[in-house]
């Protein structure tokens, strides 16, 4: 298939949520709503699960797998992921986020999707704090030769990152993986 081409955040969650299982929809904009499993970390508004659907499918990583009735309303169609898309969910769900600031967005939506699945994400927070350590480091570094507003914003930074290394130590302590929370 080639190299994908940039998806966001909202169209990985989509993807890796209908390769939980075949799914339609209305399922995903219930788990990505704002009280949703998925949602309370990433909300994701109905019209957007249906845009991402859309390009989703027109890059062939998902595909109308049957349709049903719907209970109230149209025909549904039930998606699943291509092989493709199945790779590369399995490739983006354990590759840690590359800045401190997507830690927040794009590491705990990976964290509450592995969960889900339920898998161990030790790897992922061990490969996480491998890119994040070096990266207070430096910070550390940096800050005790800054001065002036260099020194505030580096101090901004290192005290963020240096969280950042404290959730994952704590979180890698706590094993084994906790079961799927589909309760939201």
């Amino acid at each position: 298939m080639g190299e994908l081409p940039p998806l966001s955040l909202a169209d990985w969650i989509v993807l890796t949520v209908v390769d939980e299982q075949p799914t339609h929809g209305f399922a995903i904009a219930a788990l990505t709503a704002e009280d949703g499993a998925v949602g309370r970390v990433w909300h994701i508004p109905r019209p957007i699960v249906y845009r991402c659907l859309d390009r989703l499918t027109g890059l062939a990583l998902i595909q109308v797998e049957t349709t049903e009735a719907g209970s109230r309303g149209p025909q549904r169609s039930i998606l699943a992921t291509t092989p493709a898309g199945s790779a590369a969910v399995a490739e983006w769900l354990h590759e840690p986020v590359p800045h401190v600031r997507d830690m927040r967005s794009a590491l705990l939506a990976k964290l509450a999707l592995i969960t889900r699945r339920g898998e161990d994400p030790a790897g992922l927070i061990a490969a996480q704090h491998d890119i994040l350590a070096p990266v207070r480091d430096t910070l550390r570094r940096r800050h005790a030769a800054a001065t002036g507003f260099d020194r505030t914003l580096l101090l901004w930074r290192l005290e963020n990152a240096e969280a950042a290394v404290r959730f994952l130590d704590a979180i890698g302590r706590s094993s084994p993986a906790p079961p799927p929370d589909d309760a939201g």
